[in-house]
């Protein structure tokens, strides 16, 4: 029997799904960030972790380990260096195939085929294929991209926060819920800003969107402002002729709703998620 693994490594989490010849799912695995910016080493165990997980949930023998295809979708694979060193890694399985994030989520979401898809989550990127090419917009790293996504709503709500903590602006329940992790103390946020990631900007952002929801002013700015770069996105998406265009990630289902109608008429579900496509890869490999 051929076993299958896709394993889906983004800037919050990493999820492994285990299948066999039918797609049947029989083992799972999840750990943390797994993209190229929390370092080789760091990636290389945590990809490690999570095949482990998902051999072990399976019972799978070293013999059919030996077989296992794996297909691996890694934020920020884009960057020098991160390819090859991964290439050079032994997972201790049959085959493995790498491709962005981006690609398996697409893969997933049009079953192979051409589309479009605009991705919020921690960061955001666009993937188009036309006639079997592909083409990516944005997904150039925090903070001079991901426009849209859950960092860039983080990183706002903490700059409004230390205004209003100055007294530079209107002190709403959004900033005093971003202060609060602080103790309302400057220097402390500046110490976490030292060292503060992605996804821990990322971590903030259903702080923004809860307030939003409840009609806090600023955070309602933060969102509409976040919405109008997912709409130039699409906008953009259309324009090259694309027939399906699908929103993925864990901000989609909250941003749409922000969204204008003329906007979400262009967009359609997806088929499929990001581990579906990093399944697809794994089984694309002879």
């Amino acid at each position: 029997m051929t076993f299958a693994l896709g394993i889906d490594a983004g800037g919050s989490n990493c999820r492994a799904r285990l299948v066999d010849a039918s797609g049947r799912v029989v083992g799972t695995g999840r750990a943390g960030a797994a993209n190229a910016g929390i370092g080789v080493d760091a990636l290389r165990r945590t990809l490690a972790d999570v095949i482990e997980q998902a051999v072990a949930e399976a019972g799978l023998d070293p013999a059919q380990r030996a077989q296992l295809r794996v297909g691996m979708g890694i934020a920020g694979i884009r960057r020098p260096g991160i390819r090859a060193a991964l290439e050079a890694c032994d997972f201790g399985v049959g085959s493995v195939t790498f491709a962005s994030d981006a690609q398996i989520a697409h893969l997933g979401a049009h079953g192979g085929g051409d589309g479009a898809i605009l991705i919020l989550g921690t960061g955001s990127a666009a993937l188009l294929r036309i006639d079997g090419q592909d083409v990516a917009l944005g997904g150039y790293g925090f903070p001079v991209s991901d426009e849209g996504s859950g960092a860039a709503l983080g990183l706002s709500a903490v700059r409004h926060a230390l205004r209003a903590l100055d007294g530079r602006t209107q002190r709403t329940p959004l900033a005093d819920a971003v202060a609060a992790r602080f103790d309302h103390d400057v220097l402390q946020a500046v110490a976490w800003m030292a060292t503060a990631s992605p996804r821990d900007y990322g971590a903030l952002a259903p702080i923004v969107m809860d307030h939003a929801d409840a009609e806090d002013p600023i955070a309602r700015s933060i969102v509409e402002d976040a919405a109008g770069h997912v709409e130039r996105f699409i906008e953009t998406i259309v324009a090259r002729d694309v027939t399906r265009c699908t929103l993925v990630g864990g901000l989609a289902p909250r941003l749409q709703p922000w969204l204008r109608v003329r906007t979400v008429a262009h967009l359609c579900p997806p088929l499929g998620d990001p581990l579906d496509g990093a399944v697809r890869l794994a089984r694309s490999n002879p």
